[in-house]
């Protein structure tokens, strides 16, 4: 049923393509070219017009019918988790021992027991 899907919506967007591009425009240039000239006789006494935009209208349908269904098949998978399902919470650490280390209070501060910067020396005098 999918691949089935898949190949009316390949077809239908090359066909979309295809009706678009024979189209006469404003300035008919391209058109002309696709067989948009005086001669009207393949389509009627009506002219392409109405057909082509009928055939648009309908291609452009069975486009968003085809997009909408192809859209509900592809999110109705079933969610999976690469997490086993009883994998432990981490755990939170607790206090450090008495005889640790401790850190500095701020990034970059040196420890106690060390000066906090080395002493510049005095520029020399003129």
């Amino acid at each position: 049923m999918y691949t089935l899907i898949v190949i009316l919506h390949v077809v239908v967007c090359i066909a979309m393509i295809l009706i678009i591009l024979l189209q006469t425009g404003k300035g008919s240039d391209i058109g002309a070219v696709f067989g948009g000239g005086s001669s009207q006789t393949l389509f009627g006494s009506t002219g392409p017009t109405s057909f082509l935009s009928k055939l648009t209208a309908g291609a452009a349908i069975i486009f968003m019918i085809t997009s909408l269904v192809l859209a509900y098949f592809s999110g109705g998978g079933s969610v999976s988790s690469i997490m086993k399902s009883g994998a432990p919470a981490p755990a939170i650490p607790g206090p450090a021992p008495a005889g640790a280390p401790t850190l500095p209070a701020a990034p970059g501060a040196p420890p106690a027991g060390f000066p906090a910067a080395p002493s510049a020396p005095a520029p020399p005098a003129k």
